[in-house]
């Protein structure tokens, strides 16, 4: 019986004679012994063993199958999706005045206003709710806690309505912390928040500089304080932006939060990310302490050196698990303070890349966008297909101003994968 194309199979280098199956469908690892390794070659595995990989998509009845099934694979979850997710921009005014900005460009006071509002519930409730679907809002900014008053608002009609329609409304936001006190979230939990994503761009030195207030002060104190009052009451999900000169010095951020009393078991896993170039611009050449490619050296190592460093101290760290990009899922959708929409909060600095309005719908974006892009027999034959799906959109555009080709993530996958999913599993 064959193996899935969507495999990796790495020798177990702490123990002679013994080899680790990956599969990137699955996650799951499998350890196996050089000669059962052999008899799966050599057609000799037992019935037993060959129903477990196969449970396991590890071994497959046929490769053709597996390859058409995968193809089809975003257009299934599409058909079958339950549950629609918004991105909502309340506000790109922030407290904040942090020097690499991705939204520098485009950041302002400005919020949406009551008639906006009004239309995203009445879309909501008409194209979503109505037809069953589970709704999750991801509320964003700027900092969307400067605007708590219209937060409520959705959140309380939201709710209601689907509650009255059988239905589940939850929430979110992606906030930078400041204004995330206890009497916040004890106010949204029963409106259905249920998590924050929370930004910590390392110790206090290299975050104070990074993410200072408006007013130039550091901002590390008051966040590491409210992350402290809260993180028994919501999930939390913190990370923290680097550069090739600093990202050495973010275990001490780790170290601080222990400190702190903070159990790392409470926190959901922490990512870490490398600082992208600011939006609305294509970066052909320079991009100076900003990253274009998942594949540079330096990079693969600060990943690797994170990832170690939070496991080392008790945190959890993410797991290379399959998923495809927002932009191919139908009910994932960014709706902007204007009521313009969009596919990824990373392209509302181009505004040709708007798929619509809220006032007239949604536009054909199969090919402004490029999907099913990934659909080619380099990709389709991939055993890193299932955890890339084409790579991000964003870095194609940063990199080319057009999205026309995959961002391939081949080379980085051939240096990291095997530490990322089995040496620190």
């Amino acid at each position: 019986m064959p193996f899935s194309r969507y495999l990796k199979i790495y020798s177990n280098s702490q123990l002679a004679g013994q080899y680790l199956l990956y599969s990137t469908k699955k996650g799951s690892i499998v350890r196996l012994s050089e000669a059962k390794l052999a008899a799966i070659n050599n057609g000799t595995l037992p019935d037993n063993d060959i129903s477990i990989l196969k449970q396991l998509e590890m071994l497959v009845d046929d490769p053709d199958a597996e390859r058409a099934a995968m193809a089809d694979i975003v257009a299934r979850s599409n058909r079958l999706s339950k549950r629609f997710k918004a991105t909502v921009v309340l506000t790109l005014d922030c407290n904040l005045a942090c020097p690499y900005c991705f939204e520098e460009d485009f950041r302002g006071r400005y919020a949406m206003n009551r008639e906006t509002a009004e239309l995203l519930i009445d879309y909501v409730k008409r194209e979503q709710i109505a037809k069953g679907r589970e709704v999750e809002i991801r509320f964003y900014g700027g900092e969307p806690l400067m605007a708590l008053p219209m937060l409520r608002s959705i959140a309380v009609q939201l709710r209601a309505v689907a509650e009255a329609n059988g239905t589940k409304f939850t929430c979110s936001m992606v906030t930078n912390g400041t204004l995330l006190t206890c009497a916040v979230v004890e106010e949204l939990l029963p409106l259905g928040l249920t998590s924050a994503q929370v930004t910590l761009d390392g110790p206090k030195e290299i975050h104070d500089l990074q993410r200072p207030f408006v007013s130039g002060n550091g901002s590390f104190d008051t966040i590491l304080e409210n992350i402290k009052a809260v993180y028994t009451l919501v999930t939390l999900k913190l990370g923290g932006n680097f550069t090739h000169k600093n990202y050495r010095e973010f275990q001490k951020m780790l170290d601080a939060l222990l400190d702190a009393g903070i159990d790392p078991a409470r926190l959901d896993p922490i990512q870490f990310a490398q600082i992208l170039p600011k939006s609305g611009q294509a970066v052909f050449h320079d991009a100076g302490n900003c990253c274009l490619s998942c594949t540079e050296p330096w990079l693969i190592e600060a990943i690797l050196y994170l990832r170690e460093e939070t496991l080392k101290r008790g945190f959890k760290a993410l797991k290379p698990t399959m998923g495809a990009c927002m932009v191919e899922f139908d009910n994932d959708m960014v709706v902007n303070w204007d009521g313009s929409l969009y596919k990824c909060p990373a392209f509302m600095g181009w505004p040709e890349l708007s798929i619509g309005t809220l006032a007239n719908g949604i536009n054909d974006y199969r090919h402004s966008h490029g999907l099913d892009i990934w659909k080619n027999d380099k990709c389709l034959d991939c055993a890193y297909l299932p955890l890339c799906f084409g790579g991000c959109r964003l870095l194609t555009m940063l990199k080319k101003g057009v999205i026309d080709e995959v961002d391939c993530r081949k080379e980085f996958y051939d240096a990291a994968l095997e530490k990322l999913s089995i040496k620190y599993s």
